[in-house]
């Protein structure tokens, strides 16, 4: 059975980071459910601040030692009519403490564990298990992406590097070599010395210099360094380029008249989302923001989530610019291309036959991955033009959204990792 000891003294500031990232890694179920539990009880623009979750206490239980009496004791408490030995005491019932139950003259219990997760912890686990779909490698470009390797051994180096086996290994190899020869000749002295003490001449000259010769060496060889600087090997690296995350997503939303404030403020919801799990997930993303109602502009991210212009609805205007700009900016050979599309489904009639058109020929042949996110319950015409996409392309997905708490459900079942339950 394997024990695990948890030390729990306490710790100068910042000693204890080492127990807290332990603390995350054996119980980051229980946090990271506690965390999504959190999202319900904040607005979606309060996302990026640090959180106080509650974890039970029965998640969190560990085994304790204690000294004992030792042995098999009976013991027959004051008062004892109900029992002999061998009887199971029952739970009691009623109140558990700390549950906000009904009061009770009966039962006991604990408060849940209260854990405060920091702005970064939090975002890291409210991301943990999403990712761009097909996201892969595709480009050794003019912006290279460096990775360090290892390359052997070297002779100089940071102590942070040392290589104690290879170390030891080069000292022992050393001492080795260099005892080789002085311990033969001592072998033959003290031979030499044998042969004249037999004679009976160990007191003469000769003698007295074998003795001299093999102190001398004995000496030598017991002031032999046991680790020689040369002996020092670093384990050395070297940067080697490798191919690079090159990806670009596009927020395609629409502003026109059809598009209420309750149904924009559905859809920044869900761009702000996006941006916080791509700006943190990513660090080599481009976000290409473009706004349409009858016309489509390519904007910065101030304008995309706070301009107030409006209009008729076209929404092939937004993929013919979007077209324009992977023709342009975004060899799809050489960028993992995505597109996040909201809207309400209103269209111009007839457009939304050109959007599946331009879709189906010429934009998802391109594109790792379109999500599109409808704003309201009622299916419109793009909805209908859309539904034939989805059947026909395994990188199209189409959701709707009605109210805020269903924002990051759908979010989550977009763009969650392969093999991850929603």
């Amino acid at each position: 059975m394997a024990v695990q000891i948890i030390d729990r003294r306490l710790s100068g500031r910042n000693k204890s980071v080492g127990n807290r990232e332990r603390f995350m890694r054996r119980y980051k179920a229980q946090i990271a459910e506690a965390a999504r539990r959190a999202v319900s009880s904040r607005g979606i623009r309060d996302i990026e601040q640090s959180e106080s979750v509650s974890i039970p206490r029965k998640d969190i239980s560990e085994p304790t030692f204690h000294h004992g009496r030792g042995g098999v004791r009976d013991t027959v408490y004051t008062g004892n009519k109900d029992y002999v030995r061998g009887d199971t005491i029952e739970r009691p019932q009623g109140g558990a403490g700390g549950r906000g139950s009904q009061a009770s003259n009966q039962g006991e219990g604990e408060d849940d564990f209260t854990f405060t997760l920091s702005k970064e912890e939090f975002m890291e686990l409210f991301f943990d298990d999403l990712e761009l779909p097909r996201l892969m490698r595709t480009h050794v470009g003019d912006h290279r992406q460096w990775k360090t390797r290892r390359a052997g051994f070297s002779t100089d180096g940071t102590p942070h590097n040392l290589a104690v086996v290879r170390t030891m290994r080069q000292a022992l190899g050393r001492r080795i070599a260099l005892a080789k020869r002085p311990g033969r000749e001592l072998a033959e002295m003290e031979a030499a010395l044998a042969a004249l003490v037999a004679k009976g001449e160990d007191d003469g000259d000769a003698a007295h210099a074998l003795r001299q010769q093999i102190k001398v060496l004995r000496e030598r060889l017991q002031h032999m360094p046991y680790i020689d600087p040369i002996d020092l090997r670093f384990r050395a690296h070297t940067r080697v380029p490798v191919p690079i995350t090159r990806a670009a997503m596009f927020c395609v939303m629409d502003v026109s008249g059809s598009m209420d404030e309750a149904r924009k403020e559905l859809a920044k919801r869900f761009f702000i989302l996006l941006y916080l799990f791509l700006t943190r997930h990513y660090e080599k993303i481009d976000i290409i923001f473009i706004r349409h109602h009858t016309q489509a502009s390519e904007v910065d991210e101030n304008t995309f989530f706070h301009a107030t212009e409006s209009g008729g609805t076209v929404v092939s205007s937004a993929l013919e610019l979007l077209a324009r700009i992977i023709a342009a900016r975004y060899p799809a050979g050489e960028w993992n291309l995505y597109v996040a599309q909201a809207s309400d489904g209103d269209n111009f009639p007839g457009d939304s036959d050109d959007c599946s058109r331009l879709l189906a020929e010429t934009i998802l042949p391109q594109l790792r991955y379109f999500a599109y996110v409808q704003v309201a319950e009622e299916e419109q015409n793009l909805w209908q033009a859309y539904t034939a996409l989805q059947a026909q392309f395994d990188n199209f997905a189409m959701r709707k959204v009605g109210a805020p708490n269903e924002i990051y459900p759908v979010f989550r079942e977009l763009f969650r990792k392969e093999g991850v339950e929603t």
